[in-house]
């Protein structure tokens, strides 16, 4: 899928929203006050879809009625042995030129 915003916003928005609790702490010369609240917020904001890196995803995954799955959302990274990649695209044959 192509990384634009328009995507990035789409998918934002299909992966839902989630209650998200906020905290912030205001502090004057007499007094420290604490407030804390709950927001819903996008689970995966589109500005996080937008910059993923290459190998990097994130998805979402459907439970049936007899297996549920508490975490549907799921955000990972592709590690590759770049070393044994290398070595197993020098050893491929390119059958085109050899005749075969």
């Amino acid at each position: 899928m192509p990384k634009s915003p328009d995507s990035a916003k789409k998918l934002s928005e299909t992966f839902g929203k989630i209650a998200q609790d906020r905290e912030s702490i205001s502090i004057n010369r007499s007094d420290t006050s604490i407030s804390r609240s709950t927001q819903m917020d996008y689970a995966i904001p589109a500005s996080k879809i937008a910059t993923l890196s290459s190998g990097e995803f994130a998805g979402l995954v459907a439970d049936s009625p007899g297996e549920k799955i508490p975490q549907k959302m799921f955000h990972g990274e592709l590690q590759n042995d770049n070393e044994a990649i290398a070595r197993e695209e020098k050893a491929y044959v390119d059958y085109r030129k050899s005749g075969r």
